[in-house]
């Protein structure tokens, strides 16, 4: 299998496409830039789905659906909001035959739909909070498009709430940014930092952007999720107004929040090797494959029946789990074949394993010899897997923020010095910056870095920026991105 997949550090985006093809995650579209999810690429976006679900639950919010078409008339309302998305639009102007009235806007987002139905819903201080979630397609019209990461259409789920004060939609922006957070390091074991959107940078329509940020394994930046404070802006758009205490009539403070598919290819791309997938067991379609070994009858007559056994055992105990019955091919072009889909266990059993009452462990996140663990008794092989499977997820985390460590200059003095870093050696340069949108924007022109965001846990105290040699306390995390 892995001889099917370019090195990465010989070509890292023909890395990507090959990893795609190989696990079967997805494929092209018969329509330029969009994508078949496979069955296995599927479950993993139902990992990320349920994993966020569960949380926004938790956190009060429901579940509803909105119209995939929304009037042109609509998006206009919003002036900031529909000069960002122009580009991105796909519009239909004929149905069933006739020229429309007035041309739909196949969703890019739903603020304003969702903001003109809040109108309605909306009377009283009594109907606030509003919080509200929907599982969706979206289609952005985008030119240079890559599977999961940037596609025409694409899944996700999109937060929309409504609050009585600016107080209040903050608290909500950030604890949705948080809950983000959350999910990417304890279930994706990927470290993100939060932190604020510049104004080039952030949400078209909002006062504030927010954004979990995390490090792809070629050192580059991949925004993988982000929360917004719309203030009243959607409100006095859409005449989202309720009646306080004391009977005055108010505009409301509203958020919207994201998560995409593109987290799929952040897991590919943070953990991935040069043999394929890594998954984290949270997240893993099968957190355990059960390989037999044998070569002719005799030996499959004493192996299946404990290979069933152990099959067993792990999906008792909660473990997703699958025994390997192919028959057609060997258990080398298995174990790569597994080791290609990123399954974090593989269980070994031949026939002197069976004779010894044991088996045999492989972990996917340490390779060869380091990762294998022998003479793992039968009758606590549940308990040993579902420990290894806490270990791979630590030790995945652990690795992608020591990558990234290594991989972060802290403070620049010069911009000759930043552009030499991005040149030889990318990843993130965390630096003091105090510099204006147009500078931010020429940077964006010359080295094709952007800022990331301002971390909000920066802590560096008063600096010099880098651009401008002006004193600041502001620290800003640039880097190249997706």
């Amino acid at each position: 299998m892995a001889e099917r997949i370019t090195p990465r550090h010989v070509d890292y985006s023909r890395w990507y496409l090959d990893v795609i093809r190989e696990a079967e995650l997805a494929e092209n579209a018969p329509v330029r830039g969009c994508m078949v999810i496979r069955p296995y690429g599927y479950t993993l976006w139902e990992a990320v789905r349920d994993g966020l679900d569960r949380r926004f639950k938790a956190t009060g919010h429901v579940n509803a659906y909105f119209p995939l078409f929304i009037p042109m008339s609509f998006l206009q309302k919003e002036a900031e909001h529909v000069e960002g998305f122009s580009p991105e639009l796909a519009i239909v102007t004929i149905g069933g035959g006739e020229t429309l009235e007035e041309p739909l806007v196949v969703r890019p987002t739903s603020e304003t739909i969702i903001g003109h139905t809040y109108s309605r819903w909306i009377r009283s201080y009594r109907d606030l909070p509003l919080l509200i979630n929907q599982w969706a397609n979206v289609v952005r019209w985008e030119m240079r498009t890559r599977p999961f990461l940037r596609t025409l259409e694409f899944l996700w789920q999109e937060g929309h709430t409504a609050h009585a004060t600016a107080e209040e939609a903050i608290e909500e922006t950030l604890r949705m940014l948080d809950v983000y957070a959350d999910f990417a390091i304890n279930d994706a074991a990927i470290p993100v930092i939060k932190g604020r959107k510049s104004h080039n940078e952030k949400f078209a329509g909002a006062v504030d952007s927010y954004t979990i940020e995390a490090m792809m394994g070629n050192g580059w930046a991949l925004q993988s999720g982000t929360s917004h404070y719309l203030g009243e802006n959607f409100a006095r758009a859409f005449d989202i107004k309720y009646l306080d205490r004391d009977n005055v009539l108010q505009y409301c403070h509203t958020t919207s929040w994201g998560v995409s598919t593109r987290m799929v290819g952040a897991i590919v791309m943070v953990h991935g090797d040069d043999q394929g997938l890594r998954l984290p067991p949270v997240m893993a379609p099968i957190q355990a494959v059960i390989v037999p070994i044998w070569r002719g009858d005799a030996d499959r007559a004493v192996v299946e029946p404990v290979a069933e056994q152990v099959e067993r055992a792990l999906l008792g105990a909660g473990i997703r789990a699958k025994l390997d019955r192919r028959d057609e091919v060997t258990p080398g072009f298995k174990f790569n074949d597994w080791e290609m889909r990123g399954v974090p266990v593989r269980v070994e059993i031949g026939p002197r394993d069976v004779q010894q009452g044991t088996v045999v462990l492989a972990r996917r996140d340490l390779p060869g010899k380091e990762g294998k663990q022998a003479g793992i008794s039968l009758d606590g092989v549940a308990a040993a897997v579902n420990d290894l499977l806490n270990e791979i997820q630590a030790s995945l985390l652990r690795q992608a923020t020591e990558h990234r460590e290594a991989n972060t200059t802290f403070g620049v003095r010069s911009y000759s010095e930043f552009r030499e870093i991005l040149e030889t050696r990318g990843g993130f340069i965390r630096t003091h910056w105090a510099g204006s949108n147009e500078d931010e924007a020429r940077i964006k022109e010359e080295t094709k870095a952007t800022i990331r965001c301002f971390p909000l846990d920066a802590d560096e105290g008063e600096g010099v920026c880098f651009y401008t040699g002006a004193r600041t306390r502001q620290v800003a995390i640039f880097a190249r991105a997706y």
